[in-house]
């Protein structure tokens, strides 16, 4: 393979499709690095885009970067690359994620490769779904999605889908009662407001939807303090369809793992006509992130609650630019 192929320009493409993953309150806490002459990318965790009190262990933080590690996947493979990921390969650096080389050969990853044109087109959906059905066949295949990357994706039945939607207004009372967490998702929230910070991260008004009339929607509301005046009221699906993604064992390479399931499963989402919207409220919670899990099932812990139905696909929410977290060494 010529190293020479991989030259500035085809990196920086790499990194904007990398970048348009899904991170907590759209933090963005990703950094890459490409060392001049090199065939490989590598991927840093952003300890300064934290969330300190929803995301204490960096769970989430991870999850975040193992999404925007599996869009460069799916980059590479559209162009005709074949990347090799290390997960976490330097035992001395923890922020130090994954290195990504890249090689040329005879047969570029096609399941990756076809999953491209979902990258732009998937958005959190914060609007009310409608009532129809998922059919079983799409949701195997989203099982099959998360298995390619060493998940389960498991979709419950009644009682316990009542049982994690009551774990999710759990989550909501207790986000209410702590002014540490409602102060760190106000510092990620976007209105009109001036002063509120950069208007490339973060939550914009746009992208909240509608609030819920009654109970409590199955979306976290970013605008608890109702600051954006003219925001619509909508009613929400009585009994949202969920599914939990999960792992045997809860390490830091687990999580990244399971970051690559998740926006597996989220691009094949899109690619199958669903909206989506990601449901990490009782995750936040120590006290009530073991009681997500199926007892009977081999799935030990949760890493995400997807949200899945049909509706209106969201808004897209601001980037970083490219030159603002990758580094040309």
């Amino acid at each position: 393979m010529s190293t020479a192929e991989l030259d500035a320009a085809v990196v920086t493409s790499l990194v904007e499709d990398a970048v348009t993953a899904p991170s907590m309150h759209n933090a963005q806490p990703w950094r890459f690095v490409h060392r001049t002459g090199g065939a490989s990318l590598a991927l840093y965790g952003d300890p300064d885009r934290s969330l300190p009190f929803a995301d204490a262990d960096h769970r989430a933080l991870h999850l975040g970067c193992g999404a925007a590690l599996f869009n460069l996947r799916v980059s590479a493979a559209d162009k005709g690359w074949s990347p090799e990921v290390r997960l976490l390969p330097d035992p001395e650096d923890p922020w130090y994620l994954a290195d990504v080389a890249l090689r040329r050969t005879g047969s570029p990853d096609h399941a990756l490769a076809d999953l491209h044109p979902a990258i732009r087109r998937r958005h959190t959906s914060r609007f009310p779904f409608s009532d129809e059905r998922i059919p079983a066949p799409i949701l195997d295949g989203l099982g099959a999605a998360a298995l390619l990357e060493g998940c389960r994706l498991i979709t419950p039945g009644a009682w316990h889908a009542d049982a994690v939607m009551g774990l999710v207004r759990d989550a909501e009372m207790l986000e209410a009662a702590s002014e540490a967490v409602r102060a760190e998702i106000a510092g990620w929230t976007r209105t009109e407001d001036a002063g509120e910070g950069p208007a490339n991260e973060g939550i914009p008004a746009g992208a909240m939807g509608p609030r819920q009339y009654g109970v409590s929607a199955p979306v976290r509301d970013f605008d608890s303090r109702r600051r954006v005046a003219d925001r619509a009221a909508a009613v929400f699906e009585s009994h949202p369809q969920i599914a939990l993604l999960g792992t045997v064992e809860d390490s830091p390479a687990d999580w990244l793992r399971a970051g690559q399931a998740m926006q597996r499963v989220l691009l094949q989402a899109t690619l199958d006509g669903l909206a989506t919207s990601l449901m990490s409220q009782p995750l936040e919670w120590p006290e009530l992130r073991r009681s997500v899990r199926d007892p009977s099932s081999a799935v030990g812990f949760v890493h995400m609650v997807f949200r899945l139905g049909y509706g209106p696909r969201g808004d897209a929410t601001p980037r970083r630019p490219v030159a603002d977290v990758l580094s040309l060494r």
